[in-house]
């Protein structure tokens, strides 16, 4: 199912909007004031209310139709727009040819999926209905250790399940599927269960901070979520090329050791680099001159420590910009000027 073009157009407008507007959204407007008798417990549950009230009905679950084999399993999502574009997690869609979609009214629709990132373990799906209810993304770089969130979806089957908690740590890393670090991941204590992921985590202003996508087994009070604006990163780039262009190198690498001695005699930060392994022929790095064994140290004047970093870097180029690659030949520094091509 393909959208046209005018709703593609709106879905980047809406996160584009969403973005740039800090304040509260008109939908989501605080309750009038409590009176001095009501106590903190009062004013904790008013609010859970309220997001709940006003964000709740956005959040939808996610399946295979019956009888359908797949590799996914069960998740949650959250609408973004009216048309039926929703944001869930990339494991919950993977590998599915059919899916539906629950609303918060019961209500099954078809649903198809429109892109899918699993490095960072987000995708877009799209409903075939109109009218519906949404939620706006809120601005995760703004979230603070303490403040209240909300975590929403249908764990175990169990349709528009609520639980809250605070945020308990920022900018944690996590491994996507396919071994890349997420970065900037929201660590929280609301109470997630399989079927939570792809869900929404909402903040007091019934904004998405996050996306529920993971739980540590065993684990009390330790959820996580991919922040709101990676994936208003990530549904853009869905929207706007099919799929998150990333700069490659291409190349086959290792993280290892800098000499001690190499690193006092060239007056090295890094500890460690990333020795190349192999060079893929017709890459940016064939092209500009890397070789098997050379050790890369920095890029664009960042410490280059690890693959997790080079690949971190790597995501912040733009499309057919230059790289200044730092890196160790046969003992010596070396400087090489590379342009940036862009893969899944």
């Amino acid at each position: 199912m393909r959208a046209s073009q005018q709703q593609y157009d709106a879905l980047i407008s809406a996160l584009n909007d969403s973005s740039a507007n800090g304040d509260v959204s008109p939908s989501c407007s605080a309750s009038p004031s409590a009176s001095p008798t009501e106590d903190l417990l009062d004013a904790y549950s008013k609010t859970v209310v309220r997001v709940v009230e006003q964000a709740g009905s956005a959040v939808i679950a996610i399946q295979s139709p019956r009888g359908v084999q797949r590799r996914g399993g069960s998740g949650s999502g959250v609408l973004l727009t009216p048309d039926g574009f929703a944001l869930t997690n990339s494991h919950v869609v993977s590998g599915r040819e059919r899916l539906t979609a629950t609303t918060h009214e019961g209500d099954t629709l078809d649903a198809s999926l429109i892109g899918d990132d699993p490095a960072t373990d987000l995708a877009l799906v799209r409903l075939s209905a109109r009218d519906l209810p949404t939620a706006q993304l809120g601005d995760s770089d703004a979230l603070r250790v303490g403040q209240l969130v909300v975590a929403m979806g249908s764990p175990f089957g169990l349709q528009a399940t609520v639980s809250s908690g605070i945020v308990s740590a920022m900018g944690r890393s996590m491994r996507g599927i396919g071994g890349r670090l997420i970065d900037g991941v929201i660590q929280h204590t609301a109470p997630i269960n399989p079927g939570n992921s792809g869900g929404p985590l909402v903040d007091s202003r019934c904004q998405i901070v996050g996306l529920n996508t993971a739980m540590i087994a065993f684990a009390q009070g330790v959820g996580f979520a991919i922040p709101s604006n990676t994936a208003r990163w990530v549904t853009t780039e869905l929207i706007s090329h099919g799929r998150v262009r990333r700069a490659v190198l291409g190349i086959a690498a290792a993280t290892v050791q800098v000499p001690c001695r190499l690193a006092r005699e060239l007056d090295l930060l890094n500890e460690s680099g990333v020795r190349v392994e192999s060079v893929e022929p017709g890459s940016s790095a064939a092209l500009g001159g890397l070789q098997p064994d050379d050790v890369i140290v920095s890029l664009d004047g960042r410490l280059v420590s690890s693959v997790d970093d080079l690949h971190r870097l790597l995501t912040r180029i733009e499309p057919s910009a230059r790289m200044a690659l730092g890196l160790l030949r046969n003992e010596r520094s070396l400087a090489l000027n590379l342009e940036a091509r862009h893969g899944g």
